[in-house]
């Protein structure tokens, strides 16, 4: 997309590494996410739904609001806003260990473990394939290092 000086925005921006990085970081999460989004519709599961389903089997199909929130990062009231979401799909379902108790956990059902089942992830992967094995083992460390970098700024 070029602009009234004829330069794009990718040259523009292409100016400050810094700020180039940013924007191709940002770009690359905007395409996966709408490649996740496109492969989870035909399940009607939002790509956020199919990461908390992916965590709740991975804590062995149970899990707190408050473990879900520290797995997931995001605060336990955006948390509980999606569980409610997804028990109303039917996905998963609120359970109380102890009878009376006010501490929640919230559940696989049948139809949330049929959804992971569905859920290949062929096109991230594809994606990903493009990268050599030793290009992959680079790219891990490089992006937890901007990760905890960019973490201790946020804090």
């Amino acid at each position: 997309m070029n602009n009234r000086s004829g330069n794009s925005v990718e040259e523009i921006i292409s100016r400050d590494n810094g700020l180039y990085s940013q924007y191709l970081i940002a770009k690359v999460n905007h395409f996966m996410e709408r490649v996740r989004q496109k492969e989870l519709s035909p399940y009607h599961i939002a790509p956020r739904q199919g990461y908390i389903l992916f965590v709740l089997q991975s804590l062995n199909h149970k899990a707190t609001l408050a473990e879900l929130a520290e797995y997931c990062d995001r605060r336990v009231n955006n948390m509980s806003i999606q569980m409610a979401r997804m028990e109303k799909k039917g996905l998963v379902k609120k359970i109380r260990e102890v009878p009376g108790s006010t501490l929640l956990k919230f559940e696989l059902t049948e139809k949330g473990i049929t959804a992971l089942k569905n859920d290949k992830m062929k096109v991230e992967k594809a994606i990903m394939s493009i990268l050599s094995e030793e290009e992959y083992q680079q790219l891990i460390p490089i992006l937890k290092k901007i990760l905890n970098e960019a973490e201790k700024k946020a804090a």
